[in-house]
């Protein structure tokens, strides 16, 4: 009995130690609220905008074609080059020009020479008395010489003419400022001139300023018309709302332009209407054929909130932001995404003077209280672009 006694004791003091123990520690304190940085939302006039996918053309594309036949005697550029209106490209051997030229210089002299003796001829028959010493038929004769003479000095100074023009196509050169591919043709060769079967020596692109054209369809034809209507007579519809444009390897539409044009009618196959914008080339970057992305706005301008991307979570396919109230309680917010502008995402279903959380989103829960820490937007979203 007494060990059964001894055997509880001990088993019962250890437990009764234990307690004790716990009964003398200090209770945890809870955690403090995690850090956060919120500010309001940024509030700026903002256009919807309509993105359409054209390519360039040039403004002005010419073929450069001999307008004289001969072989081709110089070539005066580098293939692939910028040329200047009026940059020599091409020389025709000249000789056989020359030649022609002279021969035409000749015979209007000749011409001429004809005429004067015809003139002298007829003022003597004038001089004396008709009937007695001649007849009116040599008169007549006499005064046809003298129109016949005219008529030749005419033609041959038109022949003169015809022949300097030939000599002055024999050198070609550049009608309109641009870039000019490979030669088509080396030196050497036969080139055809006249008005068929001529012989293609280069083409020439213009570069700066540059066209990009794209099509609408009839939707938003109609939106744009709309907006415009009081300037309807005008090239471009009057559709005077600013354009951006991007390349396939830039994130944003940082190249200004205008609209110019809007053709004359809907394509009945297609249902779009041909636009085309213009756009500054000084770089020459753009290069007729490319691809791009053009952006239009679709309204005029309106007020609308942004707040940056780390701001914004998902949940499944929702999007949300968390506001803070006047508890410090992280509360969550519905919105609708917009475009990106100047590193900031527009958003719809904010009010505009939430406190948004901008920094340490991941560090709250829904509903759970926060420590704020306040800051601009534009800070907090340069902030994220330098993290």
């Amino acid at each position: 009995m007494r060990n059964i006694t001894i055997a509880a004791i001990v088993m019962i003091a250890p437990a009764l130690a234990a307690c004790g123990q716990s009964q003398s520690q200090p209770k945890s304190a809870a955690p403090a609220p995690p850090q956060v940085t919120v500010a309001k939302p940024v509030t700026r006039q903002i256009a919807d905008q309509d993105e359409y996918v054209g390519r360039f053309v040039a403004i002005e594309s010419v073929e450069v074609r001999a307008r004289v036949s001969g072989y081709l005697e110089t070539i005066h550029f580098q293939d692939g080059q910028i040329v200047r209106k009026g940059d020599p490209l091409f020389t025709i051997d000249r000789r056989p020009f020359e030649i022609a030229l002279a021969q035409a210089q000749a015979g209007l002299e000749q011409a001429k020479a004809n005429l004067a003796f015809a003139e002298a001829d007829l003022k003597r028959a004038q001089n004396v008395a008709v009937g007695t010493v001649i007849t009116q038929q040599t008169l007549d004769q006499r005064t046809q010489s003298k129109r016949v003479a005219q008529a030749n000095v005419a033609a041959q100074e038109q022949a003169v003419r015809q022949a300097s023009l030939d000599l002055e196509f024999t050198a070609l050169r550049a009608p309109v400022d641009g870039r000019i591919g490979d030669r088509r043709v080396s030196v050497g060769n036969l080139v055809t001139g006249g008005a068929a079967g001529t012989t293609l020596l280069a083409t020439i692109e213009s570069v700066d300023p540059i066209r990009f054209e794209f099509t609408l369809d009839e939707s938003s034809y109609l939106r744009y018309a709309r907006l415009a209507k009081d300037k309807a007579d005008a090239a471009d519809r009057g559709f005077t709302l600013p354009v951006g444009l991007k390349l396939i390897d830039e994130p944003s539409f940082a190249h200004a332009g205008r609209l110019d044009f809007i053709d004359n009618a809907i394509s009945r196959s297609s249902g779009t209407i041909r636009a085309r914008a213009v756009f500054a080339n000084a770089d020459r970057t753009f290069t007729p054929g490319m691809f791009a992305r053009l952006q239009m706005a679709a309204a005029a301008p309106a007020d609308m909130l942004l707040v940056p991307e780390a701001a914004i979570g998902a949940e499944q396919v929702r999007k949300f932001v968390l506001v803070v109230d006047a508890d410090n309680v992280a509360r969550p917010k519905y919105v609708t995404l917009g475009p990106v502008v100047d590193g900031l995402r527009v958003v719809d279903g904010l009010a505009p003077d939430d406190n948004v959380i901008v920094n340490g989103l991941v560090r709250v829960r829904p509903g759970a209280k926060v420590a704020p820490h306040r800051q601009s937007t534009a800070a907090a979203a340069a902030q994220t672009r330098a993290d």
